[in-house]
């Protein structure tokens, strides 16, 4: 049960789609979570979208609901990777809370990390294929600096319980997962 950090640019999405074909663990990603339950109109997408269409935040107690919905319906003895989730410390609190009461627990946090300016060239440089609304550089830079205060926190919260580890993630993708691997 690992839970995968990484800013945007670090590539996780690629890391996580690696650690499912190797260890044939479920990639259990939050804006996947959400767009599925907004697309199936679920009651726990209806709720996010009241918040959503209002142009608000979807609060914690319902990210909370969303994601344990669908973790805690993966049998016991699977593995899972968390791509996106939890994204501050009373969400990790509130994950090992659920996990705790059904005797599971997250066995590993592997953080991607990859410097700044490597970040801004990888996102700034995708090319017009992948090019996205938020990828001009101001944009960029707001999105690093969004992930650093959000995360910090939470791998700090992993970083006491003796969970997270920090992989390098200036490599090439194989090197990153090499890296991946050797650390779990």
């Amino acid at each position: 049960r690992l839970v995968l950090f990484g800013p945007p640019g670090a590539g996780k999405g690629t890391q996580a789609q690696l650690l499912t074909d190797c260890y044939h663990l479920a990639h259990v990603s939050s804006g996947d979570i959400f767009r599925h339950n907004l697309r199936q109109g679920t009651p726990l997408g209806l709720r996010a979208k009241e918040y959503m269409d209002r142009g608000e935040l979807v609060p914690d107690e319902v990210v909370i609901d969303i994601m344990l919905d669908k973790i805690l319906s993966i049998p016991s003895e699977d593995g899972f990777i968390l791509d996106g989730f939890p994204r501050n410390t009373w969400q990790a609190e509130q994950l090992e809370s659920a996990l705790t009461a059904g005797s599971r627990a997250v066995d590993r946090v592997l953080h991607i990390d990859v410097a700044e300016e490597e970040l801004a060239r990888r996102l700034g440089g995708r090319g017009e294929l992948y090019q996205r609304d938020d990828d001009r550089p101001e944009a960029v830079q707001k999105r690093i600096n969004v992930y650093r205060e959000e995360t910090t926190p939470v791998l700090a919260f992993y970083r006491d319980r003796g969970l997270l580890v920090d992989i390098p993630g200036q490599e090439a993708v194989d090197g990153v997962f090499k890296h991946i691997v050797e650390a779990l």
